[in-house]
């Protein structure tokens, strides 16, 4: 296993995979007040940390359309150039078969949240429409996920990662990579679960294997708002 500091990520005799490990030179883990787990990966060229929230294997599932979310930024340091191609990502749910899925792109995310947002009101109408007197009703609580939906649309457009070209002027990137949290090998959350999310970077892939929580019992106590 690779020590996370060494020859430069960019060289080309570097190893083609660059994992991070704990307690390994370069490689740092914390777990925050604002409820993440981060994942530092330094090199002479570059520091990459990835967040998850402690929380996140509920929120997947509550999500309309479950989702995986990790916070990932990157900061450039080198001479030259780096490309970042969120696409290009992966997350493999471990304890899952191994199932692996490829990131999804805010803007088709969204697009199959506004289909999920109009399949809604169209199931809401045609329910109206069979029972008159449970209208108000109906309309609040369509309302309400139509609120949420459309909330959760403007930040995955506001905030999710998208394609950028890294240089001395532009060195650093940070926004949201989202993984479909839904498939036949995907059934209910385990007591712990383990990923590994690879990250390709010029001609090289960051791995990070994380576990939620990282350890059995593991809990984040938030810091309230004004503390």
């Amino acid at each position: 296993m690779l020590a996370c500091r060494g020859p430069s990520i960019l060289a080309r005799e570097a190893s083609p995979v660059l994992r991070w490990a704990e307690g390994e030179p370069g490689c740092t883990f914390s777990a925050d007040e604002d409820g993440l787990y981060r994942y530092g990966f330094w090199t002479d060229d570059l520091g990459i940390v990835m967040a998850v929230d402690a929380d996140e294997l509920r929120k997947a599932s509550s999500r309309t359309e479950p989702t995986f979310a990790i916070l990932l930024t990157v900061r450039y340091r080198g001479k030259g150039w780096l490309a970042i191609h969120p696409e290009e990502a992966s997350l493999e749910f471990v304890s899952h078969d191994h199932d692996r899925h490829p990131a999804i792109s805010p803007s088709n995310l969204t697009a199959k949240m506004q289909e999920d947002a109009d399949a809604l009101s169209d199931r809401a109408e045609r329910a109206i429409r069979k029972h008159p007197e449970k209208s108000q009703e109906e309309e609040g609580a369509l309302q309400d996920r139509e609120k949420s939906i459309q909330a959760v649309i403007e930040f995955v457009k506001s905030q999710g990662l998208v394609a950028t070209r890294m240089d001395v002027s532009h060195s650093q990137a940070s926004g949201w990579l989202f993984f479909s949290a839904k498939s036949k090998w995907i059934r209910n959350w385990k007591q712990q679960e383990e990923f590994i999310l690879r990250v390709p970077l010029a001609k090289h892939i960051v791995e990070f294997p994380f576990a939620l929580p990282p350890s059995k019992g593991d809990l984040i106590l938030r810091r309230r708002p004004g503390r």
